[in-house]
C-alpha cells in the first residue's frame, strides 16, 4: 500500500443539477438551485426558500424492494453511490468485500420518513407504524444501506459534524485508506425538507428569511443574513493510489491533507 489517497469517481445530486455533468454545467454558468419550497406548504413559516434536488424519481434508479424501507435522503444517497462507482469504473462484486468500506456524513437523518411514521403513531396507533422506522430515520442509515447494497464489508462509519460533515467524512475515509483499506466510498447526502426538519433548523435561528432567491444566501458578503436549507450531496470513490494504478483507474485528484478549526462563539465579536 502507498500512503497517498486519490479520487477516482464522483457522484452528485444537487439543487442545481442531478448528476455530476448537470451540476458542473450549472456551477460553471452560475445557476442557483434556490427556490420556493415545493415538498410541503411553507406559507405559514417565516422561512420559505430551499435548495431542492430537481427531477429525482427514486423508482427510476432503485429496485422497488428498497422504496418502502428508505427515506428520500437514503434513496438519493444510494443513487449517488451508484453513479460514483460507475464513474470510477468499479463493479463492487469484482472486488474483495473487505477491501471496500463506506464513510458518510449526516446532519439530520431520515426526517421525512420519521415524521410520517410518528404521525401514524399519534393519529392511528403503534400497529400502523412501519417496522422500517427502526432504522430509516437513523443518521447512520446511508452508510448501512450503501454498504449492504454493494457488499462493502470493510471499515465503515458515519461522521456527524453539521456543515463540515462531508469534509470530515473524507478525512476519516483517508485515515482508513492509510491504515490499509484499498477503497472507501465517502461523502455526504442529506434531505430533511419536511415540516419536522424545517422547524428543527429554524430553532437554530440562523435561517435566511428573505423570499428573494437571488438574495437569500450570500456567503462571504456583508449582506449575508443566514443560510438556506438544502438537500442532496456528493459521494467520492477514494482509493489507495497504488491500488488505483494497478487496476488502471483514472485519477481525478488527491486528498493530500486535512485540517479543522472552529468558528468563533456566537456573540464573541470575532
Amino acid at each position: 500500500m502507498s500512503t497517498r489517497t486519490v479520487v477516482t469517481g464522483i457522484g452528485v445530486a444537487a439543487p442545481n443539477g442531478l448528476g455530476t455533468a448537470d451540476y458542473w454545467a450549472a456551477t460553471v454558468a452560475g445557476r442557483s438551485g434556490i427556490g420556493p419550497v415545493s415538498r410541503f406548504d411553507a406559507d405559514s413559516y417565516p422561512v420559505g426558500l430551499a435548495g431542492e434536488v430537481p427531477g429525482f424519481v427514486a423508482e427510476d434508479h432503485l429496485p422497488g424492494r428498497l422504496l418502502p424501507q428508505t427515506d428520500r435522503m437514503t434513496r438519493i444517497a444510494l443513487a449517488v453511490a451508484d453513479w460514483a462507482l460507475a464513474d470510477a469504473g468499479i463493479r463492487p462484486a469484482d472486488l474483495p468485500a473487505y477491501d471496500m468500506g463506506v464513510v458518510t456524513a449526516s446532519a439530520s437523518g431520515g426526517f421525512e420518513f420519521g415524521q410520517k411514521e410518528l404521525q401514524a403513531l399519534w393519529s392511528k396507533g403503534s400497529q400502523y407504524v412501519s417496522a422500517y422506522q427502526s432504522f430509516a430515520w437513523f443518521y447512520a442509515v446511508n452508510t448501512g444501506q450503501i454498504s449492504i447494497r454493494n457488499g462493502m464489508k470493510g471499515p465503515s462509519g458515519v461522521v456527524v459534524s453539521d456543515q463540515a460533515g462531508g469534509l470530515d467524512a473524507l478525512a476519516q475515509a483517508r485515515r482508513h485508506i492509510r491504515k490499509g483499506t484499498p477503497l472507501i466510498l465517502s461523502g455526504g447526502v442529506d434531505a430533511s425538507l419536511c415540516p419536522w426538519g424545517w422547524v428543527a433548523q429554524m430553532a437554530g435561528g440562523r435561517l435566511s428569511t428573505t423570499r428573494d432567491p437571488d438574495r437569500a444566501y450570500l456567503p462571504f458578503d456583508a449582506r449575508a443574513h443566514g443560510y438556506v436549507p438544502g438537500e442532496g450531496g456528493a459521494l467520492l470513490v477514494l482509493e489507495d493510489e497504488a491500488a488505483a494504478h494497478r487496476r488502471g483507474a483514472r485519477v481525478l485528484g488527491e486528498i493530500a491533507g486535512y485540517g479543522a478549526t472552529f468558528d468563533p462563539a456566537p456573540g464573541s465579536g470575532r
